[in-house]
């Protein structure tokens, strides 16, 4: 790790108690081998540990008294009454240890929907009025693993208590409380990920209590797929705990669908009967944790385009906004314009209090801060500071100065023509496909070139990628000098170091399909002048 990335990592912990210090690191590097054509050396990459939330407003909510057992059956009355909960998994043993082992490898390969469920409650702290954040339960136990994973698992649950309850330890008790959803990103040293999907509302009782959260981890990103989840879950809440952990379970064993498909849970709700809760992932995966509609309410097209050139030369942004909700949907609206790319640095949506140093990284990063905490960010420089306050009078209260100039000016002209055909779209995946599309085009229009100056040796052999004729090619002179800049971010580097390594022959996907299309409509044009 260089020397400004060690400091970074040290100022960081010193903000932290050691537990939690333990408990997660903020940054890690990753090496990624690369051979280069000219010494046989290779470059470093660093993959950082990064979290990132997403979180929307829901509507006030009653806690109705647990009065709905009597249609539940015996063992769901046995559970509400004495107050126990599920028995914990223990060793199976015969058939039953072999439909483990299946179950374990269903898992392994991505095919439940979660991997458990936790309730995350505030707990007065002794001698304090303060509030700690506490697992109080988790679905399934998790049994019988070695003392590495246990750890581990640990860490990271430790982690979870911290952005479930991102504003720190000073609570106060509730009698009404807004109902929200929400969620966080932890990608880990190999670029692996889970997701943890969030309910915050108030627990079942009288008087005024804190909140407390349910949390789901799971390897699927889907936000509005769990948000239709946890409708679920509130719903089972409200009449009883123990009607929870039945459909949730149901939901455990069940396939996820791939993109575009649904999945039917089958579940029992006292007065309603045997419901069938159909769960449909979006078609164009790659959107499913992103709505852009919040982006497009905050700030004007030609200002999200001047987010979008300092994302692109993977600057430092910091969002600033009262609602969390809005900081965590701009920005992961922000992340996926990049798309066919990745953002490859620090990622977080709802930065938490007691990680606000982070601020002071000289590394990329995109943050979303609560406006509270604006003081602590405004005497940085040689960053973006974007408002997104319905009050404000300039969304920019730091700029560097050149984010006007950053993209070729006819490439900006044609974004803001195709973003003006959102008008006509509707909400939802439309609104999105809309939006995609019209950043989409702008790669495809600078580097969507880059397959012919990937060149292949003998049959087995990486590609690799001729970065200096492939900007060269390029036309007009404006364009190569954008490109020349953006070719120097991790971004590409990655997208590049992928390419390299897949065998010669047709690409996949939505790019490669955009620029097929592009290149045929050149074509014709070429053709129809002479």
């Amino acid at each position: 790790m260089d020397e400004i990335s060690q400091q970074t990592q040290v100022n960081l912990e010193q903000q932290l108690s050691p537990n939690t210090r333990r408990s997660f690191g903020f940054s890690s590097l990753r090496i990624k081998k690369r051979i280069n054509s000219e010494d046989g050396g290779f470059t470093r990459r660093r993959g950082l540990r990064s979290f990132s939330s997403t979180r929307e407003s829901s509507r006030k909510e009653s806690v109705p008294e647990d009065d709905g057992d009597s249609q539940l059956s015996g063992g769901e009355k046995h559970m509400m009454k004495t107050g126990v909960k599920e028995p914990e998994l223990t060793e199976p043993s015969g058939m039953e240890a072999a439909e483990n082992t299946t179950r374990q490898h269903r898992y392994a390969s991505g095919q439940y929907f979660f991997e458990y469920l936790v309730v995350v409650s505030l707990k007065k702290a002794k001698d304090s009025n303060t509030y700690e954040p506490q697992i109080t339960y988790q679905f399934p136990k998790r049994d019988g693993m070695a003392r590495s994973q246990k750890e581990e698992e640990e860490k990271t649950l430790k982690a979870i208590t911290l952005f479930c309850f991102p504003e720190g330890i000073n609570w106060a008790p509730l009698t009404e409380y807004h109902s929200e959803t929400f969620s966080f990103v932890l990608t880990e040293i190999d670029g692996s990920r889970r997701n943890g999907y969030c309910r915050r509302l108030l627990p079942g009782g009288r008087g005024a209590r804190p909140p407390e959260a349910y949390c789901i981890i799971s390897t699927l990103a889907c936000f509005g797929l769990f948000s239709k989840i946890f409708d679920e879950v509130e719903k089972r809440r409200q009449i009883s705990m123990a009607m929870i952990y039945p459909f949730m379970q149901k939901l455990r064993e069940a396939p996820f669908p791939a993109p575009g498909n649904t999945v039917e849970i089958k579940s029992f709700i006292p007065e309603s009967g045997t419901e069938i809760i159909s769960l449909t992932r979006p078609l164009d995966s790659w959107l499913e944790h992103v709505n852009f509609a919040t982006l497009f309410d905050c700030l004007t097209d030609q200002q999200v385009l001047l987010v979008f050139a300092a994302a692109v030369l993977e600057r430092r942004i910091i969002f600033i906004a009262d609602e969390l909700g809005t900081l965590s949907q701009v920005i992961h609206a922000v992340a996926a314009l990049l798309y066919p790319f990745t953002w490859q640095h620090t990622f977080i949506s709802i930065v938490p209090e007691i990680l606000i140093d982070v601020v002071m990284a000289p590394t990329p990063y995109l943050l979303g801060v609560q406006k509270r905490l604006l003081d602590q960010v405004t005497d940085q420089t040689d960053l973006l500071v974007v408002d997104l306050s319905e009050d404000k009078k300039d969304p920019f209260i730091v700029s560097i100065g050149d984010e006007g100039s950053i993209l070729p000016s006819k490439l900006q002209s044609e974004i803001l023509e195709a973003l003006s055909k959102r008008q006509n779209a509707s909400v939802g995946e439309e609104l999105n496909r809309v939006v995609s599309e019209a950043f989409l085009q702008f790669f495809v229009k600078t580097v969507g070139h880059y397959a012919s100056y990937v060149k292949y040796g003998r049959a087995g052999e990486r590609g690799v990628f001729d970065k200096r004729s492939f900007y060269k090619a390029i036309e007009p002179k404006v364009t190569r000098h954008f490109v020349k800049k953006f070719i120097q971010t991790q971004m590409f580097d990655l997208f590049i170091q992928e390419v390299e390594q897949q065998q010669p022959g047709p690409q996949q996907g939505v790019f490669h399909k955009k620029i097929l299309e592009y290149q045929e409509k050149k074509k014709k044009e070429k053709t129809k002048k002479h």
